[in-house]
């Protein structure tokens, strides 16, 4: 069994160890690291270049919104499942933004939050429900087409032009064509912002 590769950052000691020793005890699971700090987290990760990092919002030095967005950055496959006890919709839209790939909130089940780094090393998405729901309340949804919605979800779970044509049987032209649309009305740069807009305005399922 490979095992999925995890580096943890937060600032409270007790909570990091305690992550650090239950995700020691799932099988499928090996912690390759820890730090206190944002900027210690960026310097280790570059190191040993996890699978997935699970870190918190609140840290010194450089926060978890500006150590996901310098991680996915150099390194855009290592994921990103933020784990914070903010509630503010800014802070989480802006986690989303930077690039994470998950957010959960720290109230919620260990079993949970392991599931989540689950689903995240394997290119998913993984929102909390709660955050799902602050997100679409306050952040105002663009008008998409269903197939628009149904390329946008595909592209969430990482599939490629190619993989999408055969999903839904048009040719890869049509699949540029509606991506180009998905990401001018998303006023998107790219994939990857145009996922980001659609996880925080609560667009994919």
């Amino acid at each position: 069994m490979k095992k999925i590769r995890i580096f943890v950052a937060d600032d409270h000691s007790v909570v990091r160890m305690g992550l650090v020793t239950l995700l020691e005890t799932e099988r499928d699971i090996i912690v390759v690291g820890e730090a206190g700090d944002g900027e210690a987290a960026v310097e280790a990760i570059r190191r040993t270049r996890p699978d997935a990092v699970l870190m918190d919002i609140a840290m010194p030095r450089k926060d978890g919104i500006e150590a996901a967005r310098i991680i996915k950055r150099e390194l855009p496959a290592t994921r990103i499942l933020i784990l914070t006890s903010f509630s503010d919709v800014n802070d989480l839209a802006n986690a989303v933004a930077a690039g994470a790939d998950g957010v959960m909130l720290k109230n919620s089940d260990y079993s949970e939050v392991a599931e989540a780094l689950r689903k995240v090393s394997r290119g998913e998405t993984a929102i909390a429900p709660e955050v799902r729901k602050m997100l679409a309340e306050n952040l105002p949804s663009p008008k998409l087409t269903q197939r628009q919605l149904d390329i946008l979800e595909s592209m969430a779970r990482g599939l490629t032009n190619s993989d999408i044509a055969k999903q839904f049987g048009i040719t890869p032209d049509g699949v540029k064509f509606h991506i180009t649309s998905i990401l001018a009305r998303l006023d998107a740069a790219n994939r990857s912002e145009a996922v980001a807009i659609a996880l925080k305005r609560q667009l994919l399922k």
